[in-house]
């Protein structure tokens, strides 16, 4: 006779494990977070960008900036909210915070990097962390919703409309060209 399938028994490959743990963290609000702010960094430097490796930097600068930017904010948050200073052992969470920030902030460089090296050219930099940028919105609208136990046709109403923050972003700056 056929066990049914019991996700919390069967060990799942190492890329599902890791994607599980992900979006059971924390991390996935800094991380979607980030996106966003990447996202407006792409679509504000797009007809601004010297070359690849500017907009590299320009994107890298900004995302460690607003990740500081939110750990301080964070930070503050938890002395004046709770009245108390920030323990030590409080700030590798911080610092863990921090850097899922910079991971969705600057994920777009990835694109600008392979321009910088002639895999792509600039424009289909652009482009390309663009797209990936709003899909990626997408996908964590959609798997929230999922996760949250929605079904496929309201997951995927839900995932077009927290999308459509980045399909916004996007079409603003084609308007204003």
């Amino acid at each position: 006779m056929a066990r049914p399938l019991d996700h919390q028994t069967e060990p799942a490959p190492g890329l599902v494990r890791a994607i599980r743990a992900h979006l059971g963290s924390r991390d996935v609000v800094r991380v979607v977070y980030g996106s966003v702010v990447g996202l407006a960094i792409v679509v504000a430097l797009e007809r601004h960008a010297a070359s690849a490796g500017e907009t590299v930097a320009a994107i890298l600068g900004t995302a460690i900036a607003v990740a500081l930017a939110e750990a301080y904010s964070e930070f503050v948050g938890i002395e004046t909210r709770e009245r108390r200073h920030v323990g030590r052992s409080e700030l590798p969470g911080l610092a863990r915070e921090t850097a899922a920030v910079v991971l969705g902030a600057g994920f777009p460089a990835v694109f600008f990097l392979l321009a910088a090296v002639d895999v792509l050219a600039l424009p289909t930099a652009f482009t390309v962390a663009k797209w990936t940028g709003l899909g990626l919105i997408f996908a964590y609208g959609f798997a929230a919703s999922r996760l949250a136990g929605s079904s496929l046709a309201t997951a995927l109403l839900h995932a077009a409309g927290v999308g459509a923050i980045g399909g916004a972003l996007i079409l603003l700056k084609a308007l204003v060209k």
